[in-house]
């Protein structure tokens, strides 16, 4: 079985195991929270610095990172061991007994308008109903929090957020919409997110914001990455025509 059981710095036991012959995931937690997020970055910024030959790119998620490398590459490298799970995990296994230096995150914290209800957040009422709330109230409390952003997936600029009231929390949706709009902002669980293209979703949709959240012209294609933190404003339907495309 492809997994190992190791330790980053000197007590935070991390698992990694393959996911597929062209990657290898490591497991940090289980939680949702800043410090496993800040756990994630630090090793990725090691692995970064100190890459392997046959590195392709790194996916960091709420509790995991993701290794994606060209297997020649490292079937071909100097690294310990007969297969590619075994070389790739030596080399992980070398960057987690790396001292760790905890970094600062390179944050931005951003503000996101958001037109909520009609149209725009066509299951405002259902997470209104879902939660005993008048959807007014659903609007303060979502526009009162910062949330920090997790992760990006599951389509590109897709941003995974953290810190959402409680309140608020309701469930996806049973039977996913087959098209949500560019720019919706959803529910889901404890998460808000927002989705930066037309695309499938089972989310529920409370609004929608005018700013283009991704744009393969910009040098950051996405307009969130992870550590950024967002706090949400409410404008209304002239606002909204204003800022499109932003």
């Amino acid at each position: 079985m492809n997994e190992q059981v190791g330790y980053f710095g000197a007590n935070i036991p991390i698992k990694i195991y393959g996911l597929s012959e062209k990657s290898v995931t490591i497991t940090f937690g289980t939680a949702i929270d800043n410090d496993l997020l800040a756990l994630i970055t630090d090793f990725n910024r090691l692995l970064l610095q100190n890459p392997f030959s046959g590195l392709i790119t790194t996916v960091p998620a709420y509790a995991t990172l993701t290794v994606f490398f060209d297997p020649l590459s490292v079937m071909l490298s100097d690294l310990p061991g007969e297969v590619c799970f075994e070389k790739v995990s030596a080399h992980l296994n070398k960057i987690a007994q790396t001292k760790r230096e905890k970094s600062k995150l390179i944050a931005n914290k951003l503000v996101i308008p958001v037109c909520y209800g009609g149209d725009f957040g066509r299951d405002l009422l259902t997470v209104a109903r879902t939660n005993k709330l008048t959807e007014a109230e659903v609007i303060d409390i979502h526009t009162a929090g910062e949330y920090v952003v997790f992760m990006i997936g599951f389509v590109p600029g897709f941003a995974y957020m953290g810190g959402m009231d409680a309140r608020l929390s309701t469930p996806r949706k049973e039977v996913p919409d087959a098209k949500i709009p560019t720019g919706s902002v959803g529910i889901a669980g404890n998460q808000t997110g927002i989705y930066p293209m037309e695309t499938p979703g089972g989310w529920q949709v409370i609004g929608r914001t005018p700013l283009k959240m991704f744009n393969v012209n910009r040098l950051q294609p996405s307009l969130l990455k992870g550590g950024d933190t967002v706090v949400f404003k409410a404008i209304d339907i002239n606002e909204f025509n204003a800022s499109i495309g932003i």
